[in-house]
């Protein structure tokens, strides 16, 4: 073999070498740019669904928000609508105070209190209605006027029992009623 063939074959297999490993650097360089192209699949995949997942999440806060507002809003005008009834049924019952039938009430009343409570009884009610208080109650007529819409207190003459049949107790004592009444 002589030297020119040595240096051809030398070179050859240089080339070959040099052509092989540019071969195996575009694999790897292909191989490379799929891995981040999927890679960069994978995580755009990921963004959307984490942001579907968020923009779920948020729409279903502010959808619950807007309910409990309008909850809230609907009892707060429920609220405002029976207070102006029960205001009006005040002023009924403050009306009737004024009426014919009203000395009739008080004394149906005094009746009850003497059944529930015996004879030995203190009654008082408004000022406006210590006469016919007076009349009906007799000696049980107690002139301590009481801050009350209409009707009467009762109270032994120990003071350990007490019955309240004024109207604003009476009310109180049915509110829930009449607010169902009024809804």
């Amino acid at each position: 073999m002589s030297l020119e063939s040595l240096v051809e074959e030398i070179r050859r297999r240089g080339e070959a070498d040099v052509q092989a490993a540019e071969a195996e650097e575009r694999a790897a360089a292909e191989k490379l740019g799929k891995e981040r192209d999927d890679r960069i699949a994978q995580l755009r995949a990921e963004s959307a669904q984490a942001t579907a997942v968020e923009i779920a999440r948020e729409r279903a806060q502010r959808l619950a928000g807007a309910k409990l507002e309008s909850r809230k809003k609907l009892y707060e005008a429920r609220e405002r609508r029976l207070a102006r009834s029960v205001t009006a049924t005040r002023q009924i019952l403050a009306d009737f105070t004024e009426s014919d039938d009203y000395p009739g009430v008080l004394k149906r009343m005094c009746q009850v209190a003497t059944e529930e409570l015996g004879k030995q009884l203190r009654i008082g009610g408004r000022a406006e209605d210590a006469g016919v208080l007076q009349k009906v109650a007799g000696k049980a007529f107690d002139p301590t006027p009481f801050p009350i819409l209409g009707g009467l207190v009762a109270q032994t003459a120990d003071g350990r029992r007490r019955l309240n049949l004024s109207f604003d107790e009476l009310l109180r004592l049915r509110e829930d009623r009449v607010r169902d009444l009024l809804a």
